[in-house]
Parts: structure tokens; sequence; C-alpha cells
């Protein structure tokens, strides 16, 4: 069996669920504006490509070709979020014990994510502790997003790893579309935002339904 010696996770939907706080900050813009409101459902499957992509796809079609207003309602939406986000977004169930497990193990541990770089930071230092990360990377002016391989191949290089011996774990099409343009090993997980048919569509190589089950399907070392 594949040996794998380091393990990069995105976040939303993954280690974290962030959904009530998007939810809340997505809405309190729309709402200073007089918008429509968002579902949970609908905030599901507009998050995964950035801020800015959730912002669109939230935000009224009439007024998404204006440039200046759109620049305004991110820089709120921004805001409002980053002073927000750890409000009630809490690990998913078995998640910490994945993660304790792969540190006992010795296996450098990173996260490669299109939320907010400093959001991201954030949730992992106060949330995930005491898990220590050797990388986290969230979305940043002028890099790349997801699917785009850049930043998760910068961490493989960071963890020490070559990308064949990288495991990604992610709940979007986004994800497992990042995984197979880096290298890496992708690994589906149910437990976020998007159906299992989305993860069977962009062919992950491995789906699980449960942390617990990444350490049975997995053999890191």
């Amino acid at each position: 069996m594949k040996i794998f010696r380091a393990a990069i996770f995105d976040m939303d939907g993954t280690l974290t669920d962030t959904l009530a706080d998007l939810h809340a900050c997505m809405n309190e813009t729309l709402a200073h504006y007089n918008f429509p409101q968002l579902t949970f459902d609908q905030v599901k499957r507009f998050v995964g490509n950035g801020a800015k992509k959730f912002l669109t796809r939230s935000l009224p079609a009439e007024v998404i070709g204006d440039e200046k207003f759109f620049a305004e309602a991110f820089a709120l939406y921004n805001d409002i979020y980053i002073s927000n986000s750890l409000r009630h977004v809490k690990p998913y169930a078995g998640i910490m014990e994945l993660l304790t497990a792969l540190e006992s193990k010795k296996i450098p541990l990173g996260i490669c994510t299109n939320k907010q770089h400093a959001a991201a930071v954030a949730i992992a230092e106060k949330i995930l502790s005491p898990i220590k990360f050797a990388y986290v990377s969230g979305d940043e002016p002028n890099q790349p997003r997801k699917p785009d391989p850049t930043r998760a191949l910068t961490g493989a290089k960071i963890l020490g790893v070559e990308p064949a011996d990288v495991a990604y774990f992610g709940d979007t099409a986004v994800d497992i579309d990042t995984a197979h343009n880096a290298g890496f090993l992708a690994v589906g997980v149910t437990w976020g935002f998007r159906p299992r048919s989305e993860l069977l569509d962009a062919r992950a190589d491995i789906i699980v339904d449960s942390p617990q089950e990444i350490l049975q399907r997995i053999d890191f070392g």
C-alpha cells in the first residue's frame, strides 16, 4: 500500500463547520443594501471559490456588473466576516481526534483554502488549537485561488515532501480538482457542504464519510 507522508486540508466544510458564520455575515451584507437574504442551502452551494465569488453568487444579477458597487460591497462583506469569523465556527466531529492521531505519527499538516487568509489563520490558531499546522494558506491578493495548484504545491515544499506523498482532503469539486492538478491523492469528504455526487463527478481518488475512516483507508507513515 502507498504510504503518505503529509496531509493538507481544505478548511470550510472539511476541517471546520463555518456555515453559520458565512450565512450570517453574507446576509448582514445583503441586508445593508436591502437585498434578498440567503438560505443555508444557498450558502452551501455558493462557497468554495473564494469570498469574491461567494459575493458574486449572492448579489442580485442586476448589480454584479457595477464594479464600483461590487468593490464597496466586497469591502463591507470582508470587514464583517473577518470581524465575526469565530462566532459559531467549530471543528467537525472527529476532526480533532484525526489531527491528533496524525500529529502523533509526526505527519506534517497544512491547510490550503480559498477562505480569506486572515480568517483561515485565526481559525487554525484559535479553533483548531492545540494542533500545529506547518503551513496555512488562504486567499490573498495576487495569489491564485484553487483549483490552481500553485499554493498547494508551495505547501508541499514547506512540509518537505513530494506531491505524490501528499493526501489532500476537501468537500468540493474545487478541492478534488486542486489535488489532481497538484499531483496529490484527492480525498473527498462527505460531511461538508457538497453532496457525494459532486465528489464522484470530480473523480475523487477516495471518498470518506467520517474523519475516522481516513486512518482506516490511508496509510500515513
